[in-house]
């Protein structure tokens, strides 16, 4: 056994309990598979202990205190059906087929008596089942039945449900209490917290909302219980205080009290407008980003939004990816006087994708080695079918703009283009002041029908995002089954001003869709040769990046990105046409600057524009006007008094070049 203290009066077998009698170690880790801590090792065996506060460890106890909601429901609600049960990021949630919703005063009641479960010490006690003997002991819960039947991998299909069925044996979870009784049970595969008391106090039940079972509306609406748990009240109490700001910065409140964007229900679920505020700040991000794409070789495309069944036919998004398509538009067909077809219609679809576009577009003529690497850029809107209760805000949409590329290149410039890709998305997103970054390695797995394309040639693309990955230095972690679905991916993960993790870029290998559009290029050799396409989104989408970094400032953009960037406020109404003079020569350097010649009061006027969360204000009365010098007001209430107007305007100037996020008085210095 490697990786574990053993004590020397403990023969083999040996339980984890007596390996780790360490309150903070709740599980194992054996030969690379979490157990439970009651597990019997030996001494071949490679043992890691699992801590509570790590990631795992967090899951096993979320998970564990999900069981602990359920069984409370049950005990209030007899009639209850189980749905399922997962830990979730900074939480779990549990869903629950009942007669009537859930409410407030449900929860509370719920909530005491998950209190006395854990203050009963019950053990999660883990138990090997035949499928015979779970339908006989389940047979009162249809949910988990349907589980049972998709045991072998099926179940992972269904959201969560990993967590209780897999491809391997069937397990059900006893909750045993003092007396060695069992109280409730649950089918799962595990691990568990040892029992109920190590659960502790730091958890709580968040919200309610509805599910459909399976997330298919075509399949029952359950109710789900959301909650979080953590190993210490003081770390739960954190957690609430991160939700506290997060609902302060939340993009929607944001977005209508800064008059930025709104969803208007005439439109349609999922589809925004924006507003003229919004559109500067969006206007800016694009702008910057076609500079940086011109500078990094980058040629802009356009092409439509809808196009013929075929083409997704022949890119395999109707095969993989027709749940997530909006239905076809039938269109073309023709009829003589009679009523009879003349003429067969066609099924268009609004695109999901942009690539296949993208692909047709170097198709359109021969290419040669000489004109490789070829990369196309396109701020393309999509449409994607999103279930209505999936969406959320600029988050989760059903119409976004995805800054899409699409470089197709020679097999023997793959990497090095790609490590190009990961270096430029890099260097733009921290010109929109992100700076911690991750990376994730998506690739295959062994469900065969999920992929397209050869072994030989998903292992050649999957090396070198890896080496391109392990080259930048940043951490790196590596999911199987993850993979879009014509090749491997890196997908980046940076943190925004609260520490939430955000998966923004994506830099995709493809040499499979080169294939199955028969993509060719003359090489050096005079011969003909096949492409590689790298499939590339900095932004992801345009909203949801948008969203991101409004929630990250708090709606304080940096100056660059304000929609208004600076607004003058005069003393009193004789000092205006003083300040019109200065926005003037602002304006004239492309400043979004305005006078506020309104009739309230200077004092409100500061507060107006404070809450609009403006960066910068300039202050003049006959001071200013006699010295030729300007007061600035900063967000935080700070102000520098007596600025030359030539240094005020070189400071702008300088603060809008330098993307400077300004919010005090030294920040402009």
């Amino acid at each position: 056994m490697t990786d574990a203290v053993i004590p020397p009066a403990v023969p083999f077998p040996a339980d984890g309990f007596a390996l780790y009698p360490d309150r903070s170690v709740v599980a194992l880790r054996v030969n690379g598979e979490l157990k439970d801590l009651a597990t019997i090792v030996v001494e071949t065996d490679t043992v890691e202990p699992v801590t509570i506060d790590s990631p795992d460890g967090l899951s096993i106890l979320r998970h564990s205190t999900a069981h602990v909601l359920a069984q409370a429901v049950q005990r209030i609600k007899p009639q209850a059906n189980l749905g399922i049960g997962p830990p979730i990021t900074d939480g779990f949630y549990y869903d629950f087929g009942v007669a009537d919703p859930f409410t407030p005063e449900d929860v509370k009641a719920i909530k005491k008596e998950m209190e006395r479960i854990v203050r009963e010490g019950q053990r999660f006690v883990r138990r090997v089942v035949t499928d015979d003997e779970a339908r006989a002991e389940l047979v009162d819960e249809p949910f988990k039945l349907e589980l049972v039947g998709l045991k072998g991998g099926g179940a992972d299909k269904t959201e969560g449900a990993s967590v209780e069925v897999g491809a391997g044996e069937l397990t059900i979870y006893d909750n045993v209490n003092r007396d060695g009784e069992t109280v409730w049970k649950d089918l799962c595969r595990g691990p568990h917290v040892p029992g109920t008391r190590m659960i502790g106090n730091g958890w709580d039940l968040t919200r309610i909302a509805g599910a459909y079972w399976r997330g298919s509306e075509k399949n029952p609406q359950l109710q789900r219980i959301y909650g979080t748990a953590w190993p210490t009240k003081d770390e739960l109490r954190a957690y609430q205080l991160r939700l506290e700001e997060a609902a302060k910065r939340d993009h929607r409140k944001l977005g209508k009290e800064l008059d930025l964007f709104s969803f208007p229900d005439e439109i349609g679920s999922g589809l925004s407008v924006w507003h003229p505020k919004g559109g500067i700040i969006r206007q800016e991000m694009e702008q910057h980003a076609l500079k940086r794409h011109r500078e990094g070789g980058y040629t802009y495309v356009y092409t439509p939004h809808i196009t013929k069944r075929d083409l997704f036919i022949k890119s395999n998004h109707l095969v993989t990816y027709k749940e997530g398509m909006f239905p076809p538009i039938h269109l073309d067909e023709e009829r003589d006087e009679a009523g009879e077809i003349t003429k067969a219609g066609v099924d268009y679809y609004l695109k999901p994708m942009n690539c296949p576009m993208h692909i047709l577009i170097y198709k359109e003529r021969a290419r040669s080695y000489r004109d490789l690497p070829m990369r196309l850029y396109e701020n393309g809107t999509v449409y994607r079918y999103e279930l209505s209760g999936a969406l959320h805000g600029l988050t989760r949409v059903r119409g976004f703009t995805q800054d899409d590329s699409h470089l197709f290149v020679t097999p023997d410039q793959l990497e090095g283009e790609a490590e190009k890709v990961l270096d430029f998305v890099l260097t733009m997103l921290r010109d929109f002041g992100l700076t911690e970054f991750e990376l994730e390695l998506s690739m295959r797995d062994d469900e065969k029908e999920k992929w397209i394309g050869d072994e030989e040639h998903w292992a050649m693309a999957t090396d070198a995002l890896r080496r391109v990955a392990q080259a930048s230095g940043l951490k790196l972690t590596e999911v199987e089954g993850e993979a879009a679905f014509y090749g491997p991916k890196i997908d980046l993960k940076t943190k925004d001003a609260l520490g939430r993790t955000w998966q923004l870029s994506t830099v995709q290998i493809d040499f499979n869709l080169p294939e199955r559009f028969e993509l060719e290029f003359t090489g050096s050799d005079g011969e003909k040769h096949r492409p590689v396409m790298i499939h590339r989104a900095l932004f992801g989408s345009a909203e949801r990046f948008f969203a991101i970094l409004l929630e990250h400032y708090a709606g304080a953009f940096p100056v660059w990105l304000s929609p208004v960037q600076v607004v003058a406020i005069p003393v009193a109404e004789q000092f205006g046409d003083y300040l019109d003079e200065i926005v003037a020569r602002l304006r004239a350097e492309g400043v979004r600057a305005e006078v506020d010649h309104s009739d309230d009061r200077m004092q409100k006027k500061i507060r107006t524009h404070t809450t609009q969360k403006v960066p910068l204000q300039l202050i003049a009365g006959e001071q200013d006007r006699a010295g030729g010098t300007v007061s600035f007001r900063f967000r935080d209430g700070t102000q520098t008094n007596g600025v030359p107007v030539d240094d005020a305007v070189a400071l702008i100037l300088a603060a809008i070049e330098d993307k400077t996020l300004v919010e005090t008085a030294a920040d402009l210095a």
